[in-house]
This record gives structure tokens, C-alpha cells and sequence, in this order.
């Protein structure tokens, strides 16, 4: 039971990681309010994702110093400074303030909380509790887009703010999740006698399981924000949606990337995680053909519902994977998983210049060739025994 009180502020802390999903939905806002290009307005998402690359190794390098709660504590302050700047504007420069700042605190909080479970779970359990904290995360994920439509077409309750009350309504989230966390009583975690620095951590990509798996990560969170924000942009192009309408789109990813981590949190805990994870990259490639040559409302429909069940699995196998391959070197392990979160900046940036090119299929190729890589990583998962 205690352990089970532990979790309760750390899964609402995972509530709050996934405040970084509404760059989505918000770029497309953004992009109509100040007429950008693709290209253009595909550099917000990227922005947010840029800054894994620079914080997370030193973040998992900062955890051996002060700990992996205190971590947590710092990535909440840092995002909820981030949720207050679009309140007083949304110009393009505040808006990229705003991107970076939620990045930063999203690359502290992602590389610190998924081992701070590991503080309260042990052993095969990780993975599950891991897909229970993205089923959770998912929420978030999903009310993102109902949050911004209600601000968008509801001018009194949303204070004139628009779209952006979105920014206020997760904020006050953020600072429950703050107090909680900072009020339970979770262990802080043994760390080595010897500190790693950053060459140590590089020199851990050297082990074949880290550096696949730090790829499989890149590409698992590339599909994610590229569907994240193609996925409207389909609709309109293919079928003549407003942005409006068309944000269900991002919703619809979410609703079932949320099945798919509630129902995960079971199958993981009790069936091969080798074979779940192949069936899931088969969604993910019937959902790319869909989202390619689909014309229809309801193909499309269909395709984004595969991509987002079958992709709400694979961060945490291919997490799990990674940790528990270097069981000594945790803290270091999970800087590099979370830099592989970059996958969320080149994947838009490179979507972003194919669909200028090409129209919204130049945008999905870009993404099939991460679920091609994710075949090759299946190929290396050990069966469990």
C-alpha cells in the first residue's frame, strides 16, 4: 500500500510531462494567428525538442549531485514558468521563450522521473508501471487539443486569452504536482562512490543495446510529434477541414495512444514484450499506408488511430530495455534515452521541408522511415524468458 502512495504524485507528475504535447496543437494555432509556413511553424515543435539534446546528459549527471526527486522538483519549476509567459502574448518571439522553456523543463523532468520509479518499483514490474505513467501522461496528451478548441470558440469563459487558456488550466496542474511530489516521503536513491562525467556517459553508447535503443528512441518520438502535427494538417489538406475541426485529429492520436498505454500497463505485465512490441510496429506500418494514400475522413481516421495505439508502447520497452541492460549506471542510461527525444527536432524540421515540397505524403515518408527502423530494433529484443 505504501508503495502504491508513493506513485500516486509521481503519475501526476507524469500528468505534467505531458504538457510537452501540446506544442502540437499549439503550433497549428500559432501558424494561423502569425500565417507561417510549414517549415516555419515546424520549428516550434522542434525547438521544444531541441533542447533534449543539451540538457538531458547533464541532467542525468545533476541526479548523481541532488537526487532524482529534487530533479523532478526542478523540471516542474522550470515548465511552470514556461505556462505563464503565453498569458501575456502570443508573438513569435514569446512563443519561442515559451517552446524552450517547456522543452528544458520536459528534458529535466523526462530523464528524471522514469528513474525515479525505480526508487519505488523493482524488476519485470518497471516496464508496466513505466506504460501505466505514459497511459497517464496521455491524458494530458489528449485534453490538449479540447482545452485550446474550447479557449478558441468560447470567448468569456477562456479570459480573453483565446486558444492560450490552455497555458493556465496545465499550469495549475503543474503546482499540485509540485506540492505532492515535494511532500512524499520516496527514498533517495544509493549513487556511486565515483561520479560519472560526460565522457563516461558517451562512452555507454558504445554498448549495442544503449545506442539501438537510444535510436529506437529518436524515431519513437519523431512519429509521435510528426503525427501529433501532420495529422490535422492531412484533414485539411485532403478532405477541407477547418483547423478547428481538424484538431480532433491530434485528439484522436492521444484518445488512442491512451487505450494503448492503459491496456499496455496489463499486457506488459503478463505477455512477451518482444511480441508486443512487433505487433505494435505492424500498426504503426498499416497506419503509415493509410495516412500516405488515404482520401477519405474515415481512412484517415483510421490510420491515426493505428499509429497512436501502436506507438504508445515503445517508448517504454525500448526504456526498460536500455535500463535494465545497465543496471548500475541508471542515472547516466536514462540522460542518454531522454536525448534521444532530439528525434522530436529533426523529425518535424525534416517533415516540415518534404511537405513544402511534396504536400502532407512528403511529411509521412519522413515518418515511415522511423517505423522501418523500429522493425530493425525488434530484430534485437531478447525473448524473454
Amino acid at each position: 500500500m505504501n508503495k502504491k502512495i508513493q506513485l500516486i504524485p509521481v503519475m501526476l507528475c507524469f500528468f505534467a510531462m505531458g504538457f510537452v504535447d501540446l506544442v502540437g496543437i499549439a503550433s497549428n494555432y500559432v501558424q494561423a494567428d502569425l500565417d507561417l509556413s510549414d517549415s516555419a511553424a515546424n520549428i516550434f515543435p522542434s525547438l521544444v525538442f531541441f533542447w533534449f539534446l543539451i540538457f538531458s546528459v547533464p541532467t542525468g549527471i545533476l541526479m548523481n549531485r541532488i537526487g532524482r526527486k529534487n530533479t523532478v522538483l526542478l523540471s516542474l519549476v522550470v515548465t511552470m514558468v514556461s505556462l505563464v509567459l503565453p498569458i501575456f502574448g502570443k508573438s513569435y518571439g514569446l512563443m519561442l521563450a515559451a517552446f524552450s522553456l517547456l522543452g528544458i523543463g520536459n528534458a529535466l523532468m523526462q530523464t528524471s522521473l522514469n528513474p525515479l520509479i525505480t526508487n519505488i518499483i523493482k524488476g519485470d514490474k518497471l516496464a508496466s508501471t513505466m506504460t501505466f505513467g505514459q497511459f497517464v501522461k496521455a491524458i494530458a496528451s489528449f485534453m490538449a487539443p479540447y482545452i485550446a478548441m474550447w479557449g478558441a470558440t468560447a470567448a468569456m469563459p477562456s479570459f480573453g486569452l483565446g486558444w492560450r487558456v490552455l497555458f493556465p488550466v496545465y499550469g495549475a496542474i503543474g503546482i499540485l504536482a509540485a506540492l505532492l511530489l515535494g511532500i512524499s516521503p520516496i527514498e533517495r536513491e544509493q549513487v556511486a562512490d565515483k561520479a560519472s562525467g560526460f565522457v563516461d556517459c558517451f562512452k555507454l553508447l558504445g554498448k549495442p543495446v544503449v545506442l539501438l535503443s537510444f535510436l529506437g528512441i529518436m524515431c519513437h518520438v519523431g512519429i509521435d510529434v510528426g503525427t501529433n502535427t501532420t495529422a490535422p494538417k492531412l484533414l485539411m489538406e485532403r478532405v477541407g477541414m477547418s483547423l478547428t475541426e481538424a484538431g480532433f485529429a491530434t485528439s484522436l492520436y492521444f484518445i488512442f495512444r491512451t487505450i494503448g498505454c492503459l491496456s499496455g500497463s496489463f499486457i506488459l505485465s503478463r505477455f512477451s514484450h518482444r511480441k508486443f512490441f512487433l505487433v505494435s510496429v505492424v500498426m504503426m506500418a498499416l497506419s503509415m499506408c493509410g495516412m500516405f494514400v488515404g482520401g477519405s475522413k474515415a481512412i484517415l481516421y483510421i490510420a491515426i488511430a493505428l499509429v497512436g495505439f501502436g506507438n504508445s508502447n515503445i517508448f517504454s520497452i525500448v526504456f526498460s530495455q536500455a535500463l535494465l541492460a545497465v543496471p548500475e549506471k541508471q542515472n547516466e542510461v536514462s540522460g542518454l534515452m531522454i536525448m534521444g527525444l532530439f528525434g522530436g527536432t529533426v523529425f518535424p524540421l525534416l517533415m516540415g521541408f518534404a511537405s513544402d515540397a511534396a504536400g502532407q505524403a512528403g511529411a509521412v515518408a519522413v515518418m515511415a522511415i522511423g517505423v522501418a527502423y523500429l522493425f530493425y530494433y525488434f530484430t534485437t529484443i531478447k525473448t524473454e524468458k
